[in-house]
């Protein structure tokens, strides 16, 4: 007998998400009426306190920095509403966010300056407690029956699934890596398998000017879960090719 039902989501990198992707998303979740949410992290570039961009050179001075990080924090909470509009619609009430390596980078300049921590921090830039969500710190795992989900990074080789499924023993859902990846294994326990779920973001040379032009597996996707009351799940992942997909026999177009 089905428990719960879960849409996952992973890496949206707003403002530089695929609309017409995100719309699919948006469109099942509208279909399979979910009890539970899962953002799986990267909710936001965060380009304006990017890890990267200030790594060999010194930030410029915080006043020149803030309107930046201001203009980003309202085009994530942007996103984000989008979701939250369609989760109030289906009352989908359990929400989780789970914060992934850019959104961190939030964390990281509020260390550098630790009076801005109430409006700054990524859980409090993104009022996730105001719109009901549990947070999940960077590298912390949610657990629901027999599933984990965090937002990736621990094991990154090029079979990144595998290396999750040998060195975990467990069955757990990431992103990070941004490509659709899945492996099993069978321990003296059982099989267990890793599910890495694509990502939501723009996949153009464009977006992605530190990819330098360099090809990608990256693909489109989510996730929907369906638990029974031992624990045990079914895990699809829905695949998205531009900005289209099928679900439950029905053709999505997130075009439209």
């Amino acid at each position: 007998m089905r428990q719960k039902r879960a849409v996952v989501v992973p890496d949206l990198h707003f403002p530089l998400h695929d609309q017409p992707a995100v719309n699919c998303a948006l469109k099942a979740i509208r279909l399979v009426k979910p009890d539970v949410f899962i953002c799986l992290g990267d909710i936001g570039e965060w380009e304006s306190v990017s890890g990267w961009k200030y790594k060999r050179r010194k930030r410029p001075p915080l006043e020149y920095m803030l309107p930046e990080v201001d203009k980003e924090i309202k085009a994530v909470n942007e996103g984000l509403d989008q979701f939250d509009k369609v989760l109030d619609t289906v009352k989908c009430e359990e929400r989780h966010m789970i914060e992934g390596n850019h959104d961190d980078w939030l964390n990281q300049f509020v260390l550098e300056h630790p009076y801005l921590k109430d409006r700054y921090s990524f859980k409090n830039a993104t009022q996730l407690q105001e719109r009901g969500y549990k947070y999940h710190p960077y590298g912390k795992y949610l657990r629901i029956g027999k599933l984990y989900f965090y937002h990736g990074g621990h094991y990154s080789t090029g079979y990144h699934t595998k290396q999750h499924a040998l060195n975990l023993g467990k069955n757990v859902v990431y992103a990070h890596m941004h490509d659709v990846q899945r492996h099993s294994v069978t321990h003296i326990d059982g099989t267990h398998a890793a599910f890495s779920l694509g990502c939501l973001k723009e996949m153009t040379s464009e977006a992605n000017t530190w990819m330098k032009g360099r090809r990608n597996n990256w693909g489109h996707a989510f996730g929907i879960v369906d638990w029974a009351t031992d624990g045990s799940f079914r895990l699809d992942v829905v695949d998205i090719t531009n900005g289209k997909t099928f679900l439950w026999g029905k053709e999505i177009d997130g075009r439209t």
